[in-house]
């Protein structure tokens, strides 16, 4: 039987702690909550009330409810009024000689069989237990902000950590209804030491001004379901704390990929720490304030005049080439559809047939609207057949000699002045523009999968791609409802290039045996709120596509961190390349 909590201990009521109070008081247990001072009491109460305010308005307390979580909750500035409480939760400042202290002063202060919980996110549980004479009862207990919403927690243990605490402590967050993971003692544990890298890699891609805040934040939102963008999240953490934890990760793991972005540094110096502060990434309406400030710096801008486009050609006739056919003619384009024969045109016709049909049943066209988009869909089989068309989007296999080829085909085919578009998801655009006479005039349009739904387009402009070029580019994505993000000519642009070290630096967690696949799925999908966990995108991505596109990433930036994990490349030999051929990280039943 597990071990009955009946009054705990926080000490620390900032926003973590005042959360973590709520969450306890809320599940019927009494509380003692410690802070510096009466100030600190104050802000501690205030975040109480504020938060049990909101959930009142919304329907998910009662007036006798809440009063009844306050009185639960006894506020005092002596650490000795914790002498009684079965279990302590430390949520001070992420500092380790400050943990340290306030350990070692609660050591001698609480019962022998009391266990010492740390809320550190990133702090070595270990050096924070070695400062009590009871390290067996020192666990990690983190909690994911805001702690009363997000129901995921890490129970940490380190290497003394007794295996009853560990099974009392998960017991206990389950008591108030949240989904514990067990791991061990690393820099960042699960959640953070894979959401940290990616969002330090974001700020390095602003730093060199790769991309805008804002196509960075919106490429991962809508290319990947994220909730919030990087630089987004970022101001919502507080930059000082990312810093922490970087630095944190950093020192244990000594890839360079921890290692905190220059730019953090510059702008914790100058006080923009977030909406904490009322400015980071983004200007807000007042500190700790979500409202941003419209007009701070913009999005991205496209200075010269697009050219007119009324007829699209699409080249390919797979899965990606009839979606984008499909886009531009709902939109109320002429589309000429290029495929290697006539029963492939007729084919590819007849699955965007197929699809506008779904999308009648479901009430999202009318019959008349899917009739008059396809009747503007042209099946062709000569290039020739492209002529007169304004814009070419080629969607061919991803294999570069079979898009050169294609590229210096419509070169020949189309007129002057006829921009011609790659859907690549990682190959270099300008070597299918070195295989035309118009480099000027060839650049990357790489909608994502499925083009009818996915809303975000990567408009990848080469050293050679004119501005009025990119313009076009832009307002065509406008134009049939897509939203276009900005950015070079470099392997994974912003999406994959983000996304993939990420994916596989979960699969090198797993190979170390640091963590379960399930359990990391849940991390990041209950603990950062992603739509998806790493293993199970990476089994419907496919692992030797993820294997390709990482080793791409691996070869144009020779950054070692990007090196494929081990685990990731015998999965591919052995023929495990997830859903498709129904085992990846997971064994699938037909």
């Amino acid at each position: 039987m597990a071990r009955e909590f009946s009054s705990v201990g926080v000490v620390g009521l900032g926003t973590m702690g005042a959360g973590i109070a709520e969450v306890l008081a809320r599940s019927g247990l009494d509380v003692v909550a410690v802070e510096l001072d009466d100030a600190g009491i104050t802000r501690g109460r205030g975040h109480l009330e504020h938060s049990t305010a909101r959930a009142l308005a919304k329907g998910k307390l009662t007036e006798d409810e809440r009063d009844a979580l306050l009185g639960r909750v006894r506020c005092t500035t002596s650490l000795a009024e914790l002498a009684d409480v079965d279990l302590v939760i430390e949520a001070v400042p992420e500092g380790l000689e400050l943990k340290a202290d306030v350990f070692a002063q609660l050591d001698k202060i609480i019962k022998p069989e009391t266990i010492l919980a740390s809320n550190t996110s990133s702090l070595s549980v270990t050096e924070i237990g070695v400062h009590t004479s009871r390290p067996g009862k020192v666990v990690g207990l983190h909690f994911f902000n805001p702690a009363p919403v997000l129901n995921f927690v890490e129970v940490v243990r380190t290497v003394v950590t007794e295996p009853d605490v560990v099974t009392d402590v998960v017991a206990f967050a389950q008591r108030l209804g949240k989904e514990p993971v067990v791991t061990g003692d690393r820099a960042g544990f699960i959640a953070n030491a894979l959401l940290f890298g990616y969002l330090n890699h974001a700020v390095r891609m602003y730093e060199a001004r790769y991309a805008t805040r804002e196509d960075l934040d919106a490429a991962m939102r809508l290319g990947c379901g994220y909730p919030m963008g990087p630089l987004a999240l970022l101001d919502l953490i507080g930059l000082d704390t990312a810093y922490e934890i970087l630095e944190s990760m950093y020192r244990q793991s000594r890839n360079r990929l921890h290692a905190p972005a220059p730019l953090l540094k510059q702008m914790i110096t100058a006080g923009l720490l977030g909406r904490k502060s009322g400015r980071g990434f983004y200007a807000y309406q007042a500190p700790d304030s979500p409202v941003v400030v419209d007009g701070v710096t913009g999005g991205s801008t496209v200075d010269a005049a697009p050219r007119e486009v009324r007829v699209v050609g699409v080249v390919g006739t797979g899965t990606m080439a009839t979606g984008i056919a499909e886009v531009f003619a709902k939109r109320g384009f002429d589309v000429v559809l290029r495929a290697r024969s006539e029963d492939k045109a007729r084919a590819a016709l007849g699955k965007v047939g197929k699809s506008l049909d779904r999308q009648v049943k479901k009430g999202r066209l009318t019959e008349e609207e899917a009739g008059a988009a396809l009747e503007r869909i042209r099946p062709a089989v000569e290039f020739a057949e492209l002529a007169d068309v304004d814009l070419v989007i080629e969607a061919v296999a991803e294999e570069l000699e079979v898009k050169r080829a294609v590229f210096a085909a419509l070169d020949d085919a189309v007129k002057p002045g006829a921009i011609l578009a790659t859907t690549t998801s990682s190959l270099p655009v300008i070597e299918c523009a070195a295989a035309t006479s118009r480099p000027t005039e060839v650049l990357g349009l790489h909608f994502f999968n499925p083009a009818p739904v996915m809303k975000l387009v990567e408009v990848v402009g080469t050293i050679a791609t004119a501005p009025e070029v990119v313009a076009t580019a832009h307002a065509v994505c406008e134009a049939v409802g897509k939203h276009p993000v900005h950015c070079g000519d470099r392997a994974g642009f912003i999406v994959n290039a983000l996304l993939f070290p990420y994916l596989n630096d979960a699969v090198k967690m797993l190979e170390a045996h640091y963590a379960e696949a399930a359990d990391i799925d849940t991390a990041m999908k209950v603990g950062c709120g992603l739509p998806m966990g790493p293993f199970e995108l990476l089994d419907v991505v496919g692992l030797d596509v993820s294997l390709a596109i990482q080793r791409t990433l691996y070869n144009e930036f020779r950054e070692a961190g990007f090196a494929p994990a081990p685990l990731l490349e015998h999965l591919v030999t052995a023929g495990r390349l997830g859903r498709k051929t129904g085992k990846g990280f997971r064994d699938y039943t037909t």
